[in-house]
């Protein structure tokens, strides 16, 4: 498999999921959920949106030729947390499949806290992208559920109609 179709429909999947449930949430609370935390020690629903958005941003880097890069603020409007996974999509749609990685080229990943990882592309991708990419949109998720947004799911797993097929006679 390659890092294009490995990343590429999986985040525009996930990415899709989060534009959703923001859209819902445009009509019960609107921006003052952007500031909503699951526990004191989380993030914001904001925050959750960015660095979901900046996974995919540093994925792109990382496997690719892509200069892809979102600005670094927090969003204070869910127009404007729209807009960010809006640029997000595009810029992955964009993104030319030949010009990804081979999955066994070697990743270094080094995080603020000082800890560092060797891995190949596609373990990164796998291993770290994609589960951070899940993390923070189950996170916004649930801070969107926790406030009384009516949302389940199907409004995670939307793109799931798609595959969907007419139920078996009875």
């Amino acid at each position: 498999m390659t890092i294009a179709n490995q990343l590429k429909p999986t985040a525009d999947n996930v990415l899709g999921t989060l534009d959703g449930l923001l859209a819902k949430a445009s009509g019960h609370g609107g921006e003052a959920l952007l500031g909503e935390k699951l526990a004191p020690d989380m993030l914001s629903l904001a925050a959750q949106v960015r660095i979901a958005c900046d996974q995919i941003s540093g994925a792109l880097k990382r496997t690719s030729t892509s200069d892809f890069m979102l600005p670094n603020e927090d969003d204070t409007t869910l127009e404007a947390a729209r807009e960010r996974i809006a640029k997000t999509r595009a810029a992955l749609k964009a993104q030319p499949d030949a010009s990804f990685l081979a999955p066994e080229v070697p990743i270094d990943l080094s995080l603020p806290n000082g800890m560092a990882f060797a891995m190949r592309a596609d373990e990164y991708v796998r291993d770290w992208a994609l589960a951070q990419l899940y993390f923070h949109a189950v996170t916004a998720y649930a801070i969107l559920r926790a406030k009384g947004l009516a949302i389940g799911k199907a409004d995670f797993l939307p793109y799931m109609a798609r595959y969907a097929k007419a139920p078996a006679p009875a």
